[in-house]
């Protein structure tokens, strides 16, 4: 098989984290005298139809084929909440999360860095095309699928609710995942659904490909959002082209890979360069990916970048 050949600044992070994770097996083995595991990278995900899973599928073979002595592999979660406490707590070492679901701000040591700002999210309020919900105040009294418990769709369609006067019980509120949002609108169980993901979402082409769907416009809430959650959030475009369907304004929300704070800088700033090098590769898997670059990816407030991140960064100069 073909392999990208490596930079000399490449080959040189491969002997420090060859380095490393040598003098760990051996410490290891020396303690124990028996065959050392592979070191493990989790990478947090969300759903399997959702741009988290994709890239993260992408990202660990990548890792899986570059990197010596290391095992990646995905985990299936319902997102950024549960994405950042499962990287903050050591049940993942990788993860994706969007900005507005991390603390703005930290006390004492930090668990969790950023390795990168990888692409933006649009939120979708997806609705059949004949029904009633032509504008978010049709939903009130409405069925309607914030995300699921842990996701960061449900914290940003929480916020966009408050800030139309549609909180409390103004909407009949269901906690559902995208897969399971996108069975109870064809059923008619609910009315409509959110979900936050980077373009094209694969759950949502789908539904459209096989439904007459309606993707509501959200314009009109981006300022009241960034008036009292912060600038975090900005407009962007959903166009008639990702979905085949009349082309709307929505809320955008930056979306980071983060890393736990205690792996070796060798590793992350491994992880980083690959994450880098191969955006091509990822963007095969989802166009999301591609998206990234060295000079936006740097931009990860309120997080700080994990020093191994940062070491790459500077040594390429973006």
């Amino acid at each position: 098989m073909h392999r990208v050949s490596r930079t000399s600044s490449g080959r040189a992070g491969l002997a420090a984290l060859s380095t490393v994770l040598l003098i760990a097996n051996l410490a290891v083995a020396g303690c124990r005298d028996a065959p050392t595991e592979p070191t493990s990278i989790r990478i947090a995900t969300g759903s399997p139809t959702a741009v988290y899973y994709a890239f993260g599928q992408s990202l660990a073979a990548i890792l899986n084929r570059e990197l010596p002595d290391v095992r990646a592999s995905v985990v299936i979660t319902a997102a950024s909440a549960e994405n950042v406490q499962l990287v903050g707590s050591g049940g993942a070492e990788l993860g994706f999360t969007q900005a507005d679901v991390l603390p703005t701000s930290t006390t004492g040591s930090p668990t969790v860095n950023a390795v990168a700002r990888v692409y933006d999210d649009q939120l979708h309020l997806v609705t059949t095309s004949g029904g009633p919900v032509r504008t978010v105040a049709d939903l009130s009294g409405r069925r309607v699928s914030v995300g699921a418990p842990g996701s960061g769709t449900e914290i940003t369609a929480t916020r966009l609710l408050e800030v139309a006067r549609l909180g409390g019980d103004e909407v009949r509120r269901e906690r559902l995942g995208l897969d399971d949002s996108v069975t109870a609108l064809r059923s008619g169980r609910i009315d409509a659904f959110f979900f936050s993901g980077g373009l094209p979402v694969r759950g949502i082409e789908e539904l459209a490909r096989a439904s007459a769907i309606r993707i509501v416009d959200l314009s009109e809430l981006t300022e009241p959002l960034r008036s009292r959650y912060g600038q975090v959030y900005v407009s962007r475009d959903i166009p008639r082209s990702v979905y085949g369907v009349d082309a709307v304004t929505t809320v955008a929300d930056p979306n980071y890979l983060i890393v736990r704070a205690n792996l070796p800088q060798p590793l992350v700033r491994e992880v980083t360069r690959l994450l880098m090098e191969r955006r091509a590769e990822l963007a095969a898997a989802h166009p999301a990916a591609g998206r990234m670059s060295p000079r936006s990816a740097i931009v990860t407030a309120p997080l700080s970048l994990h020093p191994g991140a940062a070491a790459w960064y500077r040594a390429t100069k973006p």
